[in-house]
């Protein structure tokens, strides 16, 4: 059986393919997507307390590299066989070498759930793959569209600006410090309730998902036959990276599974933020039909169980 918090995200689905009235405001998505946010940082910040070293460095110089080779591997595929534009392929390799803060949840709950090992700083993980594929998609565009008129381009300042300052990266990068600075005695006051209820805040996230994934699946997009067989082929090719990254580096188990199960996932929350901003000519919504309508899904479902049964056999 799925982890239960799955569950309700194929509780969403469903009732968005049958046309369910289920519906959650708004306001309530926004906020639970704050609480989230706010929660994985500050659960990876306390664990972090005390064991912040250097010895850190070489292992994130890793996955901020691997962030940025992402983009590289995959805007050929895109462009030459899946058959996209410039301003697609170059869009789509950005939102999958960015990650998806929803998948590194779920994966965080299943580890939890498994009694895997986690070391501290997979939340770092998240951040550091964020950033370097947004960037690397925005170059491969300006550098390959030949129509891209520079003079009215975001500039990359902008565009650093635009993504450093993304909800998201802040209330990771603050919960993280926050975290780091006060760990779990100190802060327990204000951080007991927020990562006790955490499985309670992925499960409506996952439901809201499930409902979001379904409107991108209806009708059965069978036009885009070549991006939703990429966006099914892609996860577990990145994942098998993932898992073969996180054991080159000697992970624990849980740790190569959080970071396989990242490296497979797609953004559907910061990069189309950007890249929107940065490629005007970029189909946003072919981007989300990939990244949360197939990717996200298969991930959240089967994929992540695969990665740790890969990442055992390697260990």
């Amino acid at each position: 059986m799925p982890d239960i918090v799955v569950m309700f995200f194929i509780l969403g689905l469903v009732a968005g393919l049958v046309r369910s009235d289920l519906k959650i405001p708004q306001a309530t998505y926004e906020t639970l997507s704050l609480l989230l946010m706010l929660t994985i940082g500050l659960k990876g910040g306390m664990v972090l307390h005390g064991n912040l070293n250097w010895q850190l460095l070489p292992e994130m110089g890793s996955v901020i590299l691997l962030g940025a080779f992402i983009p590289l591997i995959l805007y050929p595929i895109l462009k030459y066989i899946v058959k996209l534009s410039v301003a697609n392929s170059a869009s789509i390799a950005a939102h999958y070498g960015s990650v998806s803060a929803g998948t590194f949840a779920v994966a965080l709950a299943y580890a939890e759930s498994s009694q895997l090992v986690v070391g501290a700083e997979v939340t770092l993980y998240l951040v550091m793959l964020e950033l370097p594929a947004i960037i690397v998609g925005l170059l491969l565009y300006r550098r390959l569209d030949k129509d891209h008129n520079r003079d009215n381009a975001l500039p990359l300042s902008a565009l650093w600006h635009e993504t450093l300052t993304n909800k998201s990266v802040i209330l990771l990068v603050g919960g993280v410090i926050i975290g780091m600075l006060y760990g779990t005695q100190q802060g327990s006051q204000v951080t007991s309730l927020l990562t006790s209820s955490f499985k309670v805040v992925l499960a409506l996230f996952l439901l809201e998902m499930g409902l979001t994934a379904a409107k991108t699946l209806r009708p059965i997009p069978w036009h885009h036959w070549r991006i939703t067989l990429f966006a099914l082929i892609t996860p577990l090719c990145l994942g098998v990276i993932g898992v073969c990254v996180g054991t080159l580096l000697k992970l624990e188990l849980g740790s190569v599974v959080v970071l396989a199960s990242l490296v497979a996932s797609a953004s559907y929350i910061a990069a189309p933020a950007a890249i929107k901003a940065a490629i005007p000519k970029a189909d946003i919504g072919l981007a989300m039909l990939s990244s949360l309508g197939v990717t996200f899904a298969f991930n959240v479902t089967i994929g992540i169980g695969l990665y740790h049964q890969l990442a055992e056999r390697m260990q």
